[in-house]
């Protein structure tokens, strides 16, 4: 997944301006202590940081 299609899905679940705030801010534990704004920068796959999202944020299964 690229990181626009990411940032795409991330925007459409939370909003623009929480999808931001949560990439900058939230650190992850399943991301190894990371935002995802770190995770991203760091090269971690896309569909590995958007699992980590889903999971933390409980995104039903069909938004996944």
């Amino acid at each position: 997944m690229r990181i626009t299609a990411f940032r795409r899905l991330m925007a459409e679940e939370f909003g623009e301006v929480r999808a931001d705030m949560l990439a900058r801010d939230h650190v992850f534990s399943a991301l190894g202590s990371r935002t995802v704004d770190q995770a991203l920068d760091e090269g971690l796959p896309t569909k590995e940081i958007w699992r980590a999202v889903c999971d933390a944020f409980d995104v039903p299964p069909e938004r996944r």
